[in-house]
């Protein structure tokens, strides 16, 4: 037990937790079931996690053959588990659990890079960036699609099904897909999409194309390796991977409702005829997710050459909040759960022969807030130790009411004002989105390296942040404006 983990900050179930040499805490107790449970947390952020997320991490080791959990730097609490957690379960026996996925299925992150120096970055060119990317892009939850707003549901079922490649093809892109994790997830012919519902998955037909709300982003940044211009993306499935995600949570508790009693726990056994059911589903969501930042890509690289003169070049793209059957050198074949969590497969990975990543590993996208750092990383060996996952993000600290109810919003965007990071175009910056809402990131990023599991390519500042505004109704910042 660190000794910095003390007083009111230390809670009655750290006591259990055991330093591993390999750069992570060790929890392994009957109230985790006997399944061990890695903190790669450092002894500050381990001191500032709250009770919910312990209760979380004990749902986690509860599902049907979990073999390891893992909880990464950016944890805060979740849907049944927290966000930030790693599970794997038995390849023949476990379960594939639902809440372990979430409600944005394959939901993701872009990163693209530029010759463009940041000193072209005036403020003007961020305003007029940010306006471009405006007028071609919907933000928000209700956003709809402007470049595929005529969609048809034959269409749509055929591009969710063939992902990227179906859409290329369709709508004749040029984009290089080489530099990417995938183009498809595997979809069965005779899998049916679960139309109507509570979920009405039928909300994505006219989404694809649009960023939505909540953390998701459009970002020009500054790379301080290079001085040069890159851009993120970090969206996903929509109302679409909502929608299917709510019809088999329903289906899940009605098939077993005498041992899913909560609907966040829900999960499915290799013996339930949902099993393949949902794992199709989530791999039509990703397909969506996939498509969908690809077509804000597209209209993206198409403003950033509008303003700037040059061309933007895809670094990666990579997906989080999935499901995936991975072979794992400790624990054997296992369905990995990553919600919010991504993939960090090193050089010398199985899954990476053949591609341009064999000998260097993947590139890992982490976003931090809009007024602080992000970063490119690339796995090291030693991610086998957190099943091959690092975190995706900085993650909250502050809840999306109290960031309402305690931040000030003329405070906030003086702040942004003086940092010169432009939102949007009237820089009215989403209050429960702002920079205090988040850890920091390098101090998050410092769990990572300092674990081994990888090491630092690209750090990226905040020039111009896209964003949906929606706050919600009777909130303070709403009643001032």
């Amino acid at each position: 037990m660190p000794e910095e983990v003390t007083g009111s900050s230390r809670k009655a179930w750290m006591d259990d937790l055991r330093r591993d040499e390999r750069g992570f805490y060790s929890l392994r107790t009957d109230a985790t079931c006997g399944i061990e449970v890695r903190y790669f947390l450092s002894d500050a952020l381990l001191a500032d996690i709250d009770e919910q997320v312990y209760q979380q991490v004990l749902n986690a080791t509860a599902f049907p053959g979990v073999k390891l959990v893992v909880i990464t730097p950016d944890v805060h609490s979740g849907y049944g588990v927290p966000v930030g957690c790693v599970i794997l379960t038995d390849a023949k026996e476990g379960a594939v659990a639902m809440g372990p996925v979430g409600y944005d299925i394959g939901c993701g992150m872009i990163s693209a890079r530029s010759n463009v120096p940041m000193s072209a970055a005036t403020p003007q060119r961020r305003l007029q960036f940010n306006r471009a990317v405006i007028e071609r892009i919907e933000m928000g939850a209700g956003g709809k699609s402007r470049i595929l707003a005529g969609l048809s549901e034959n269409e749509f079922e055929r591009l969710v099904r063939g992902g990227a490649e179906r859409y290329m093809a369709d709508h004749r892109s040029n984009v290089d897909r080489s530099r990417t994790e995938r183009n498809r997830l595997p979809v069965d012919d005779d899998w049916q999409i679960p139309w109507g519902g509570r979920g009405r998955p039928e909300r994505g037909v006219k989404q694809l194309g649009s960023l939505g709300g909540g953390n998701h982003f459009i970002e020009l940044q500054r790379c301080l390796q290079t001085d040069t211009l890159f851009v993120q993306v970090h969206t996903g499935s929509r109302g679409f991977g909502h929608g299917l995600a709510t019809n088999y949570f329903d289906l899940a508790r009605a098939e077993k409702p005498d041992k899913i009693t909560q609907l966040d726990l829900g999960h499915f056994t290799p013996d339930s005829r949902h099993h393949g059911e949902y794992l199709n589903a989530v791999s039509a969501g990703g397909n969506f997710a996939i498509i969908n930042r690809l077509i804000i890509y597209e209209q993206l690289s198409a403003a950033f050459e509008e303003i700037f003169g040059e061309p933007l070049e895809l670094i990666y793209e990579i997906s989080h909040n999935l499901v995936q059957l991975e072979e794992h050198p400790e624990f054997g074949q296992v369905w990995v759960h990553r919600k919010g969590a991504t993939r960090a497969f090193p050089a010398g990975h199985p899954a990476l022969k053949g591609t341009m990543w064999e000998q260097t590993g993947h590139p890992v996208l982490i976003p931090g807030s809009n007024f602080d750092s992000s970063f490119i990383l690339r796995p090291l060996p030693a991610a086998k130790n957190s099943g091959f996952s690092v975190n995706h993000g900085a993650g909250r600290r502050l809840s999306r009411s109290r960031a309402i109810q305690s931040l000030d919003r003329r405070e906030i965007e003086d702040r942004y004002r003086e940092a010169g990071i432009l939102v949007n175009a009237d820089n009215r910056v989403p209050i429960d989105e702002s920079g205090p809402c988040y850890k920091p990131a390098r101090e998050v990023v410092d769990c990572v390296v300092n674990a081994g599991l990888a090491e630092i390519e690209y750090e990226l500042d905040p020039l111009a942040s896209l964003k949906g505004t929606e706050e919600p109704r009777g909130s303070p910042s709403r009643k001032r404006r």
